[in-house]
């Protein structure tokens, strides 16, 4: 008889093991000490101030059958709930902290397999760190994107269609009632964003991982194939288990670096690379912004889908979803589609761009590396030099950035510093800077922008954004002032101001870093230890740098 991690709980004639499956008995979940069912752990992180993850509350009762069915036994633990609609400042200030959640929720209990059940931007993520530390067998399954709104007579992305529709109301060319209307399209449903935001880019890549079960990512709040694949989800972690099939298995090199061509291939999310960085991370597997470049050489955009594309996510996965993507990239043949809808899934000879879907830049004020997203640009701006207009800090964006006496032209380069992993309190979604006012009015509607900042997944524009090192620690960001020549060749891999190291140098020294300014709880916690943009933003005490802190250490099982 195969031994279960769980033995060491139920599977002993002393007063521990009685006492546990007392336990057991008196929670609903009554276990036999012959070690013979896996105990299997539904990580459900829903919450009623979490849309996107509201629908995690019905299938979690069809992942408990499908357990069932395969002979484990379900046990359901709630978690944190990460979701951006409503958590500030930032949803990614506390990814790390559920990921630990995850990690010692694991570990301090008789569980052997795991389903973890997430679907908001940084939910999945620090659902596949903490898991990927923990190292059991580990399936993911997500919530489903939210079914879309209409307005002015076509499909609302969600994200995406309400940046667009911002520019317009600061511009002056919508008007109240509209701006009702629209926020009624937007809140029809629950769910992940319908377009491709990091939700389901994240959804997507586990797929590629093979945590997830294949065609699960991209599928509607309220399909009846959600039921279906939450059961397989059930009754595959069983199959797992009993096979030993740790979640180190699926996560290697490989894996990665063929979820970052697929990252490509869709347009994902820039977030993504962050993600993917860190889960990497918590294996002792690097993977640099050079990964990322490689994979967008060498895999154009495929998906035609918003902000780089035309469709919501309803039409994509009518083409196939991600499992349609990666046998194009494998065979270079897009598959038969499942609906008419062809054009959804491209060839790589007629990519929905030319352009590549990121490219990392580099030079004297992002020494460590930039993302830029490229295939959300206008293009035009890829190869573009100009005056910079710093911001300091967010307050002082929304302060000056709407002002008619603002300095700026259309050829200006926004400059936004002081917003990173330990500037930012977290790491915001404040990359996309919007286009000041009076040239928005104008009818502009991109300009470079640059910033240590993240950008939503439904963002565009030409946004250059995580740099590294950060402007909060003295990353030479911190020198520029306005005025100074900023010239970015984003496609030659260069982002560069018209100073010379001296000057950089001289700069920096009459500054100081940004104090800190929380000195309790998680936020100073994170402070202290969070790591830069080109490492995944992790903390340092959680990146295993040897096979000793790589390993997972089981609790001593005894009187608590």
């Amino acid at each position: 008889m195969m031994a279960l991690r769980s033995d060491r709980w139920f599977r002993r004639d002393d007063e521990v093991g009685v006492e546990h499956r007392a336990a057991m008995h008196a929670a609903g979940r009554p276990i036999a000490g012959d070690g013979e069912r896996p105990v299997i752990a539904l990580l459900n992180s829903t919450s009623d101030l979490n849309p996107c993850n509201a629908p995690l509350s019905g299938l979690v009762e069809h992942v408990k059958q499908g357990v069932l069915d395969a002979g484990g036994i379900p046990v359901e633990l709630a978690t944190m709930s990460l979701g951006e609609d409503l958590m500030k400042p930032t949803a990614m200030l506390y990814r790390n902290l559920m990921a630990m959640e995850v990690e010692e929720t694991l570990r301090a209990n008789p569980i052997d397999g795991v389903v973890l059940l997430g679907n908001c931007d940084k939910t999945i993520p620090a659902q596949l760190m903490g898991a990927a530390s923990a190292d059991l067998p580990t399936a993911q399954l997500g919530g489903g994107y939210r079914l879309p709104g209409r307005f002015r007579g076509r499909e609302v992305g969600a994200g995406t269609d309400l940046w667009t529709f911002w520019d317009e109301r600061r511009a002056g060319r919508l008007g109240d009632t509209e701006w009702r209307e629209l926020e009624r399209a937007l809140g029809c449903s629950p769910g992940a964003c319908n377009v491709m935001g990091t939700a389901l880019t994240m959804a997507m890549l586990a797929e590629v991982l093979g945590v997830m079960v294949p065609g699960a990512a991209t599928l509607a709040v309220g399909s009846p194939r959600q039921a279906e694949l939450a059961r397989e989800t059930g009754r595959r972690i069983v199959r797992q288990t009993l096979a030993g099939e740790t979640l180190s298995t699926l996560l290697t090199r490989e894996a990665f670096l063929r979820a970052l061509r697929a990252l490509a291939a869709i347009g994902g999310s820039t977030n993504a690379i962050l993600h993917l960085t860190a889960i990497a991370g918590r294996r002792m597997i690097e993977l640099t912004p050079d990964d990322l470049a490689a994979a967008a050489r060498a895999v154009p955009v495929l998906a035609d889908v918003r902000p780089i594309g035309r469709h919501t996510m309803s039409a994509f996965d009518a083409a196939g979803g991600i499992q349609a993507i990666l046998s194009t990239m494998d065979s270079g043949v897009v598959p038969p589609p499942a609906a008419k809808v062809p054009a959804v899934v491209r060839a790589p000879g007629s990519p929905v761009t030319e352009l590549p879907a990121f490219a990392v830049v580099r030079g004297n004020i992002a020494p460590a590396g930039a993302v830029v997203k490229a295939a959300a640009t206008s293009g035009r701006l890829l190869r573009h030099t100009g005056r910079a207009v710093v911001f300091r800090g967010y307050g002082d964006l929304l302060a000056r950035i709407d002002d008619p006496e603002l300095e700026v032209t259309t050829d200006s380069v926004l400059v936004l510093t002081g917003c990173g992993p330990r500037g930012g309190d977290g790491f915001p979604e404040w990359g996309m800077l919007p286009i000041p006012r009076k040239l928005a009015q104008r009818g502009v509607t991109d300009m470079v922008r640059i910033s240590d900042a993240r950008m939503s997944g439904t963002s565009f524009g030409t946004c250059v954004l995580h740099i590294a090192p950060e402007a909060a620690i003295l990353g030479p960001l911190a020198a520029v002032r306005d005025g100074d020549l900023i010239t970015l060749d984003a496609l030659a891999g260069r982002l560069e101001a018209d100073l010379t190291e001296d000057e950089i140098t001289a700069r920096l020294a009459h500054l100081q870093p940004s104090p800190e300014r929380h000195r309790r709880g998680w936020p100073a916690l994170y402070q202290r230890h969070v790591l830069q943009a080109d490492r995944g933003a992790d903390f340092d005490f959680l990146v295993p740098q040897d096979e000793a802190e790589l390993a997972f250490i089981d609790p001593v099982v005894g009187r608590s």
